[in-house]
């Protein structure tokens, strides 16, 4: 114990005379969230629509005026359909609506009229939610004609009051904040954990600590105990953030959180670990890095619900401990989630964390 502690004291000198390192430490908490919570959204709060009304009627008026006074829609007035999908081609407009000749004839005649949308679906996503939108004001245009006819005003209209749990004002910045901070701990982790052992064998000082009788787990374990602080840190500094810009709630445990977080940096350390073990230069350790990290992040369900991937995929993210600690975060910060509801994630991090220590451990050839 006392020879790992000799080592955690080399650490922390040799990572605070580091100038380089200190700006990443205490920089990228406050840049990743206040830059990339902010920038990776699914939301859509502006959408270009053209609107070709060829019936110029009271109604189409009516519908026009709807559309225009929802803040989501940027609207522009066209007099041809040709018009609208030359803007759609030019990528003028996100969406198209075409109001057709005898449109309000129709209401009153038959009863039941059409209007064509024109969505621009290179962005699927985009394309959904703007149809989204559209669809619900022409639906709620169409209610309001329904009740005001004179054929269903004696009969009780049915009250829809919807109820969102855990984040009522749908407010993705809610949802994107927990994993921007797991990605935040996952970088710091990997690779400056994994460069700084390789570091040392590029400046030769490795040498120097492979003639000494320092056992393999003490030097594993002081390289990466340091960089587990730090890592705790920045969680901590992360989430002082996020509850300070955008009030996001914090409703489990802060020791279950923290925890999970100490079992999780422990997996990632000694992955990056494992990693710098196999490399000569930093350069090849953070190819590797980069390229582990892209994978994990893009499955983990981060950005895109991990329910709406492949069968394929779903299996593979068995493997993927960002997956795991993505729900934990958001289990616990925005549910309240105890342990019990997470222990599958436990069990699974603790696993990875042990297997990934001794094969770091296993891997790192001591010689004199």
């Amino acid at each position: 114990m006392r020879t790992l502690v000799y080592i955690l004291q080399k650490e922390f000198i040799q990572i605070f005379r580091n100038k380089a390192m200190l700006p990443v430490i205490f920089v990228m908490p406050l840049v990743q969230m206040l830059i990339l919570v902010f920038a990776a959204t699914n939301e859509l709060t502006h959408v270009n629509i053209a609107i070709v009304d060829q019936d110029h009627s009271s109604s189409s008026r009516n519908l026009i005026t709807e559309i225009n006074g929802n803040p989501f829609f940027r609207v522009k007035q066209n007099n041809a359909p040709n018009e609208a999908v030359d803007l759609l081609m030019r990528n003028k407009i996100d969406i198209a609506l075409v109001i057709p000749q005898k449109f309000e004839k129709d209401l009153i005649n038959t009863k039941a009229t059409d209007v064509q949308i024109l969505v621009d679906a290179i962005n699927g996503t985009a394309a959904q939610l703007s149809y989204g939108y559209l669809s619900n004001i022409i639906s709620s245009y169409n209610r309001g004609i329904l009740i005001n006819s004179p054929q269903i005003q004696s009969m009780k209209n049915i009250v829809i009051k919807p109820g969102y749990w855990y984040n009522p004002q749908l407010n993705f910045k809610y949802y994107m904040a927990p994993g921007i901070l797991v990605v935040l701990v996952t970088v710091i982790g990997m690779l400056l954990g994994g460069m700084n052992l390789v570091r040392e064998k590029e400046l030769g000082t490795i040498e120097q600590i492979n003639v000494t009788p320092i056992k393999k787990w003490q030097f594993i374990a002081g390289k990466l105990l340091p960089f587990l602080v730090i890592g705790l840190f920045d969680l901590a500094f992360g989430l002082f953030i996020a509850r300070i810009t955008f009030q996001i709630p914090m409703r489990g445990s802060f020791f279950l959180l923290f925890g999970m977080a100490a079992i999780y940096l422990f997996l990632v350390l000694s992955s990056g670990l494992f990693i710098s073990t196999i490399s000569s230069t930093q350069q090849q350790a953070t190819f590797v890095s980069f390229f582990m990290l892209i994978v994990f992040i893009l499955m983990s369900g981060l950005f895109t619900p991990v329910e709406s991937m492949p069968d394929w995929a779903q299996k593979l993210d068995y493997a993927n401990p960002l997956y795991y600690f993505v729900k934990i975060m958001r289990s616990v910060l925005l549910k309240g989630s105890g342990f019990f509801e997470i222990f599958n994630e436990f069990a699974a991090l603790s696993v990875f964390a042990f297997l990934m220590f001794g094969l770091a451990i296993f891997m790192y050839r001591k010689t004199s």
